[in-house]
C-alpha cells in the first residue's frame, strides 16, 4: 500500500538497526511492531529496534494500518497524509515513512 509520493525518499538500508526510527531526506522512517484488535490505540514501547503500539482497529481490509497511520500521526503531530505505509501493508512488522520532520517529538524519545 505504497500511497503518495513520500516514500520516493525511503529506502531500507537507511534504517538504523539500533534504533526504531531513522532520518531520512525530507522526514523520517519508523519501525514499527503492531498488535491488532486492542482496547485502545497507544504506544507500549518506543525503544529498541522497533516502536511498539496497540491498534484498536481488527486486522481486517486495512482497518488497522488506517488507525496505526491516524495514532502516529496524532503522536507525532502531523497531518495523516504525512504518513505512509512503506512496506508491512499484510504484515505486524511495518515501516513507515513520516513526512515533513526530522526527529520524532522528545516525549517519544524519552527527553521531556
Amino acid at each position: 500500500m505504497n500511497t503518495g509520493s513520500d516514500t520516493r525518499h525511503y529506502c531500507p538500508s537507511d534504517v538504523d538497526s539500533r534504533s526504531w526510527w531513522s532520518p531520512g531526506e525530507g522526514g523520517i522512517i519508523v519501525s514499527v511492531r503492531v498488535t491488532a484488535g486492542a482496547r485502545r490505540s497507544e504506544v507500549i514501547e518506543a525503544s529498541g529496534e522497533r516502536l511498539r503500539v496497540r491498534i484498536a482497529a481488527p486486522a481486517v481490509e486495512g482497518k488497522a494500518n488506517v488507525e496505526l497511520q491516524r495514532l502516529i500521526a496524532k503522536l507525532f503531530g502531523v497531518r495523516r497524509s504525512a504518513v505512509a505505509l512503506a512496506r508491512g501493508d499484510r504484515s505486524r512488522e511495518k515501516t513507515l515513512w513520516v513526512a515533513g520532520i526530522s526527529e520524532p517529538p522528545p516525549e517519544m524519545l524519552g527527553e521531556v
